[in-house]
């Protein structure tokens, strides 16, 4: 369940390397730096296994709302089960582990016109099954982490061209796929001691990448761009990959081996900097008067941020509003009596923080 099971669509893979991503507990012995989604769907089934977690899992349930009752300094947790039955589960003490977005739907904008495309329009939240993109042209809308897997993966299964269209550009870094100390150090290392020297390598260059970026973010600013310019060689404008704002003032993306660089150089997907003025029966006119064909358009557009799983937390049946409330480490809030909710890092693996 969870995320690498819903996001089904073409390239799905980390954007953190995997051995800070992963949990501490059950290391990421794997030389590649990010996973695909199956990977680490498998990875997490192993945890689940080797723990003994599915017998505590209940799957098919559904929390609709959660009551503290100050006499009873107890949770009363309304859960509803596969079959629309409603029951009342009493606790101690509540966690929310349930990420930080809507499972059920993505942010999909209204896009003027829209009901006027002839071709399919998709979110990458619900993929359609068995979709085929053959010698289809295809426009993804979005420049973030799943617009920028989304381009190389679709150009490489097939797709007859694909545009990426963005209203402004974002800081894109190239990693290997390839972790080559991890890959050194486990041949004269325990498998346990280079993991560990690997995991604290990378938390020490996210942190210092991150700190760097907010002490000098012209330095890093004009490295950051120059990397791009050698990977894209020319064969693409430098204005559809030079943001306005600094790095790290929105989250880094990152790609594989550069590998949407090369197909774009390769010329089988291309770039747009501009704004959509309405979708057409066969693509997309923007305010330039440009129009770009398309068969398909795909909605990189993101998520709808939700706390709880979008459960009403209540306290002897008022609603709590986390406007009012102050947040403790990211945690708990005050006046809100034995709940807790993990959220992981923004600059960093996600994991870390949850960890």
């Amino acid at each position: 369940g969870g995320t690498w099971d819903l996001f089904r669509y073409p390239g799905i893979r980390s954007d953190s390397d995997m051995s800070t991503f992963g949990f501490n507990f059950k290391p990421w012995c794997k030389a590649n730096v990010l996973a695909d989604g199956a990977s680490i769907k498998g990875y997490l089934g192993e945890v689940i296994d080797e723990y003994k977690l599915k017998e505590k899992i209940h799957f098919g349930h559904r929390v609709l709302s959660a009551n503290y009752d100050s006499e009873s300094k107890k949770w009363q947790v309304v859960i509803e089960d596969g079959k629309k039955k409603q029951q009342t589960w009493i606790a101690n003490f509540v966690v929310g582990c349930t990420g930080y977005y809507n499972y059920d739907q993505g942010y999909a904008p209204s896009f003027p016109n829209q009901e006027a495309f002839k071709g399919q329009l998709i979110h990458p939240q619900h993929w359609p099954e068995n979709l085929d993109y053959t010698g289809k042209k295809v426009v993804i809308i979005g420049s973030g982490a799943t617009a920028i897997t989304l381009v190389p993966a679709m150009a490489k299964g097939g797709a007859g061209h694909v545009t990426m269209l963005q209203r402004s550009p974002t800081y894109i870094a190239s990693v290997p796929s390839i972790d080559f100390v991890y890959e050194k150090t486990r041949k004269f290392m325990s498998e346990e001691t280079a993991y560990k020297f690997t995991r604290a390598r990378n938390i020490g260059m996210q942190r210092a990448i991150y700190a760097l970026s907010q002490k000098h973010p012209k330095t890093v600013r004009r490295l950051l761009l120059k990397a791009i310019e050698v990977q894209l060689k020319g064969k693409v404008d430098m204005k559809h990959f030079t943001p306005s704002y600094n790095p790290w003032d929105q989250r880094l993306c990152v790609v594989p081996d550069g590998d949407l660089f090369k197909i774009l150089r390769e010329g089988k997907a291309s770039v747009e900097t501009d704004q959509i003025e309405k979708f057409t029966e066969k693509g997309i006119l923007l305010k330039s008067g440009k129009h770009l064909d398309a068969d398909i358009i795909v909605s990189a557009t993101g998520l709808q941020v939700q706390i709880m799983g979008g459960v009403q937390a209540t306290i002897d049946g008022k609603a709590v509003n986390s406007s009012e409330h102050m947040l403790y480490n990211g945690v708990m809030l005050s006046d809100v009596p034995n709940m807790a909710m993990i959220i992981g890092y923004v600059n960093a693996s996600w994991t870390l923080k949850a960890d």
